[in-house]
């Protein structure tokens, strides 16, 4: 009950990451248009980079030390403050390189590139690693709500034209370092002072560094797709794949919520010796998300193409098939999510999750330069497709003396036939009414029944273990 309680509180948090840009991406795209809405992604695609090395794989490093030392206050208390402080230091030094950068190389955009560095000073301050550690989502999400409800408003009543580009990029960053600073006053009864002689930072610098590497990788199939396609193409397509992308990723959260609830659930089991634990933990999580992933896969393809020109104002139509061509990493990271993030990083096998995310860099990277020289933003999208599948092989055959993929892999038919005659039916029902708020609510609705239904009469996996939390909930009660 507490991993399911933790998986909705981090489907909540993920989503509100991504709400403000959500909610305010209709009303954006009209006011910016596609090509400030291309240079912001370019501007912060360039300052993910810094970001990222000043980051350093420091979270992911500081979710599972935490997680592993969860019962000893001293110890973690000590983490805590050596983590927090090596952070601190390495996202000084990320920072400084990226003014240094921004200031002697950039005769474009300076003024947007130095706003965007709002989310490297955010960085700095931010403990939700810790919680995570502990297990303790609800913290997180509701102290972050207020910040990010606050924030949507602003964008509302203060960017009305092109003109407050400016005004945007430096709303996005203050939210971020605000909701980064409401978690702080959690901690006074969290963790401990500890001198600091005990602190040892640098201690923490290796194993950090080794999850940066795998860290590092996976996010430049995230920024080099931007990058490439602002320098091979133009900004109206950097534009158009931009929010094709902002799309997907909100549903992609829904699904991946449960890799950072997973990830210090197994790293405990599996400090503890609790090896069969662990691998029920995977194959429960893997059929779990595997379900939740198809049906949201197969419904954002069917609606895509009417659902860009409504949400996102005509002059972005070309993004309903982008995003249908980009859908299909849902389930494929999906999958990545269960094998790297819940399985191979928890039990210290960083180094083939490294090799994995690699190989989908490069993967990506050559990719993206024979398809979006022929298909611009199409090409962009079929390449991470392409990176993505890339990755979650290589795990699959990583895992393989030690995870049964034909138990992971057994029962996934049934999801998919379900998934498929949803999609047919709803693709069809979205081609026969208008797309409305009502009317993308029946298409939902109609979509989630005849998938329901089918993964019922397929008597999919997923509806034992529904039977057995019904049926745990009522012996509590």
């Amino acid at each position: 009950m507490k991993v399911i309680k933790n998986y909705l509180y981090n489907v909540v948090y993920q989503v509100l990451l991504l709400i403000v840009p959500l909610i305010t991406v209709p009303y954006i795209s009209r006011v910016l248009g596609p090509d400030l809405v291309g240079i912001n992604s370019y501007t912060n695609s360039w300052m993910t980079f810094f970001l990222l090395f000043g980051q350093m794989g420091i979270a992911l490093y500081g979710n599972r030390e935490i997680a592993y030392h969860r019962e000893n206050l001293e110890e973690r208390s000590r983490i805590f403050w050596g983590i927090e402080l090596l952070q601190g230091l390495t996202i000084i030094l990320a920072l400084t390189l990226y003014l240094v950068a921004v200031l002697i190389f950039s005769s474009t955009f300076k003024v947007y590139f130095l706003l965007q560095s709002l989310w490297i000073v955010a960085a700095g301050v931010d403990v939700s690693w810790y919680f995570m550690g502990m297990e303790d989502f609800q913290r997180i999400v509701t102290r972050n709500l207020i910040v990010k409800l606050i924030s949507v408003a602003l964008i509302f009543l203060l960017v009305k034209g092109h003109a407050d580009l400016g005004k945007y990029i430096l709303l996005l960053g203050f939210s971020s370092l605000a909701g980064n600073l409401t978690l702080w006053p959690y901690l006074r009864k969290a963790i401990k002072w500890v001198p600091i002689k005990y602190w040892k930072p640098f201690s923490h610098f290796y194993p950090s560094l080794l999850l940066f590497i795998p860290t590092i990788t996976t996010q430049i199939y995230l920024v080099v797709n931007r990058l490439m396609l602002g320098r091979m193409s133009s900004q109206n397509q950097l534009g158009q794949f931009e929010n094709t992308d902002k799309i997907v990723k909100v549903v992609l959260a829904v699904v991946t919520a449960s890799g950072q609830v997973m990830l210090p659930h197994i790293a405990n089991k599996f400090s503890n010796g609790d090896i069969k634990g662990v691998r029920t933990s995977l194959y429960n999580s893997f059929d779990f998300i595997t379900a939740i992933a198809v049906p949201m896969m197969f419904g954002l393809m069917a609606i895509a193409v009417p659902l860009a020109p409504w949400f996102l104002g005509a002059s972005f139509a070309p993004a309903g098939k982008l995003m249908m061509f980009e859908s299909p990493i849902i389930l494929f990271i999906a999958w990545s999510n269960v094998t790297g993030t819940q399985y191979l990083m928890p039990v210290n096998r960083t180094n083939e999750y490294t090799i994995s995310v690699s190989i989908g860099a490069i993967v990506n990277i050559i990719s993206n330069v024979l398809l979006i020289a022929i298909w611009n933003a199409k090409g962009a999208a079929i390449s991470t497709v392409i990176s993505e599948f890339a990755v979650t092989a290589v795990q699959l055959i990583y895992i393989r003396n030690t995870i049964s993929r034909r138990k992971l892999f057994d029962s996934i038919w049934k999801y998919l036939v379900s998934g498929i005659i949803m999609f047919v039916i709803v693709f069809r029902l979205s081609r026969i009414i208008s797309m409305s708020v009502p009317n993308l609510l029946v298409e939902v609705a109609a979509g989630a029944i005849v998938y329901c239904v089918g993964v019922i009469l397929l008597h999919a996996p997923i509806v034992d273990q529904a039977v057995k939390l019904i049926n745990k909930r009522k012996e509590k009660n």
